[in-house]
């Protein structure tokens, strides 16, 4: 009853100390921050929220303007709590006069007669409802606001402040919490309840007392339908409409992201990223999936891109963001430095093929090699002799490619990366050839950008996650033909669960000591990249990037679309011929300081010779004869070691089986001798 009092006696003042002194009390009032801070809102390339972010006292409160919510909302609002808003000027005598005319017959408060503007004042002091000089102010308040802002601001203002329950401040919030979705689409069931929800947000939360809840939506409901803001029928609907039971929880999509969007522009009240909302939510759901079975410290980053035009679809960048656990789920590691193991092969044979040192059907040695100290291996510790090139990048092998990086250099191959888009860090700061078998610190991000260069025949592009940024072309960090004979070679290669439609130009890296599992690829639209691993480097026994990670990049092309667009045409200027076709320098790769050139002094396969036929008897060893060369021997069979560190120079070979054998022999130089037989 205090309410009505208060207002009455205002009104009465003004009479009291006349029109021109009550009208510059009110101008001189001093008006409470009317700009309030704002949950930042993340949202994806359609405009669907992301992520939303608790302002500094741990609210949800999103800005809302008139045009956001649903009409039937505003006119249940009205009705309910001021029906004459758009006569009045901040107090309603005529409410005034009800209130106190029915507290006098009833004994107690029936109705208040607070407007909507009045509630505004006490929602941005925060003055609650107490003493009568607390009424007094907001009485003043309304009124000034009445005269500085229009009727569709006051409005704005009551639907980004009022009170929804809990930490829920505003009606989009509470739309989103209580409904999942925006309050434009209410329902009129769900407008009646958040009209109810202010008057006593706590008493009447859903989550707590759906009840009181129910009852408190229903009178608003029929106080809508007296005032023919719904018909009936449409009573009688929202009437046996359930309420909520509980809250939904907010939006947290792309948290990695959407932190490092916010903290490049810290200003921004709303960012639209270039994510597919939908598609992040099935591929977080994904990275949760693949990590069930893996030991508790391993984490997984997952990058998808349009490469036509650089945008980021969507961005993993561990499997637990915010939780506690060893997995280190805070952790961006789509941005972490780590090694690529065999993910940067295809720039190396791209430049290769770019430079004229060879062809995808170039013969290439398989065999032991040195330079200096450097001894490279291949990954099971086997050699394959000659093998034409465009196989040794399809298995992945070490020593052909690191022949070819000694042939480019390792500063001509980081200044590729650095036009390729890639900022790679090289320990010690001057890279060698360990570079080509993932030797120095690349990330999740920048690899995909690689990939996406060489869909793009050999042309860079910067990815971007702000949506409408403009499309960044870069360099030509290597010819189309090379970039599209890269992309056919790693194209046929099939995929672990593939489907048979289309193609998928992909591959996977395993880093020194399984600490790094990749699996990256792109067919005729879109490049994906997959991480697996343990945040803070140490190993993962066992982690192979081809049993870890390719099956969820597999999976993630699913999921990105049902079918994979077919990848490009050659370019004309492409040479697609077999080895013999090849002019004579390419047919078979010898570079300028190659460890296999011809030496007089070379080991020759004295016995048995290339072409033999040798019978064997069941249990005897088979013996080969040595001429020439540096002891100590070793002597590979099907390129496997049989016999190491060999000083003779007649040596008993006991694991030779019958069958089809290549003999190969290398000396302490690096020289070697190969010879086909057969063995009966």
């Amino acid at each position: 009853m205090m309410r009505a009092v208060v207002i009455a006696a205002v009104c009465l003042a003004s009479f009291a100390i006349g029109a021109q002194r009550f009208d510059a009390w009110i101008d001189d009032t001093d008006l409470p921050p009317l700009l309030s801070e704002t949950s930042v809102e993340m949202r994806d390339r359609h405009g669907d929220l992301l992520r939303v972010y608790t302002v500094d006292n741990g609210r949800w409160r999103l800005g809302a303007g008139v045009a956001q919510v649903e009409p039937v909302y505003l006119k249940m609002l009205i009705a309910y709590e001021d029906k004459r808003f758009f006569q009045h000027r901040g107090v309603d005598p005529l409410a005034i006069l009800r209130a106190v005319g029915q507290a006098i017959r009833n004994g107690r408060v029936v109705s208040g007669g607070s407007t909507l503007s009045m509630q505004v004042a006490r929602l941005l002091e925060d003055s609650g409802t107490g003493r009568w000089h607390g009424k007094l102010r907001q009485v003043r308040v309304a009124l000034a606001l009445e005269r500085r802002l229009s009727k569709e601001e006051i409005l704005s203002l009551y639907l980004t402040h009022a009170p929804y329950g809990g930490n829920l401040e505003g009606a989009r919030a509470a739309a989103l919490a209580w409904f999942e979705k925006e309050p434009s689409r209410l329902t009129p069931a769900q407008a009646a309840m958040l009209v109810a929800l202010p008057q006593s947000p706590e008493a009447r939360r859903p989550d707590r007392d759906w009840r009181a809840a129910s009852a408190a939506r229903d009178r608003v409901l029929a106080r809508a339908a007296e005032a023919g803001v719904i018909t009936s029928e449409a009573h009688e609907t929202a009437r046996r409409e359930p309420v909520p039971r509980a809250r939904h929880a907010f939006p947290a999509l792309a948290p990695h992201l959407t932190d490092r969007a916010r903290a490049e522009e810290p200003l921004a009240e709303r960012l639209q990223l270039t994510i597919d909302a939908s598609l992040q939510s099935s591929l977080e759901t994904l990275a949760q999936d693949s990590l069930r079975q893996m030991p508790g410290q391993v984490s997984i980053a997952i990058v998808v891109a349009d490469y036509r035009n650089g945008e980021i679809l969507a961005s993993v960048g561990s499997a637990s963001y915010g939780e506690a656990s060893a997995r280190q789920g805070f952790v961006d590691m789509t941005k972490a430095l780590r090694s690529p193991g065999s993910t940067l092969k295809p720039l190396i044979y791209a430049m290769a093929f770019d430079g004229g040192l060879a062809h995808p059907e170039t013969v290439i040695d398989d065999r032991p090699v040195a330079f200096g100290g450097y001894a490279p291996q291949n990954f099971d510790g086997q050699f394959r002799g000659e093998i034409r090139v465009s196989e040794a990048l399809r298995q992945s092998l070490n020593i052909p490619v690191i022949l070819l990086m000694d042939e480019i250099g390792p500063a001509r191959f980081m200044s590729a990366l650095r036009r390729a888009g890639v900022d790679a860090m090289v320990p010690g700061g001057k890279p060698g050839l360990a570079v080509a078998l993932g030797g120095l610190g690349v990330t999740l991000e920048d690899m995909v950008g690689l990939y996406a260069g060489l869909a793009r025949g050999g042309e860079a592009i910067d990815l971007k996650w702000k949506n409408g940024a403009a499309v960044t072309a870069g360099q030509q960090f290597v010819d189309r033909a090379a970039a599209w004979q890269v992309g056919h070679v790693l194209a046929s290669l099939t995929p672990p669960g593939a489907k048979a439609e289309g193609r998928l130009a992909f591959k996977t890296g395993t880093s020194y000591g399984h600490r790094d599992a990749w699996a990256i690829g792109f067919d005729g639209r879109h490049v994906a990249g997959v991480w697996i691993g343990r945040p803070d480097g140490t190993p993962v026994p066992g982690a192979f990037g081809g049993d870890l990670a390719a099956p969820v990049l597999v999976e993630v092309f699913q999921r990105v679309k049902p079918e994979l667009d077919p990848l490009g045409p050659p370019p004309p200027e492409t040479l697609i011929l077999s080895t013999s076709q090849l002019p004579q320098p390419l047919q078979r790769f010898r570079g300028r300081e190659t460890v296999f050139k011809a030496d007089a002094e070379a080991p020759v396969l004295a016995f048995p010779p290339d072409g033999a036929r040798v019978p064997l008897e069941v249990g005897l060893p088979l013996v080969v004869k040595l001429r020439d060369g540096a002891p100590p021997f070793t002597v590979l069979a099907n390129g496997a070691p049989v016999a190491i560190g060999a000083y003779q120079r007649e040596i008993a070979l006991e694991q030779v089986g019958k069958g089809f054998v290549t003999l190969s022999v290398i000396d302490a130089r690096g020289r070697s001798a190969r010879a086909a037989i057969r063995v009966d």
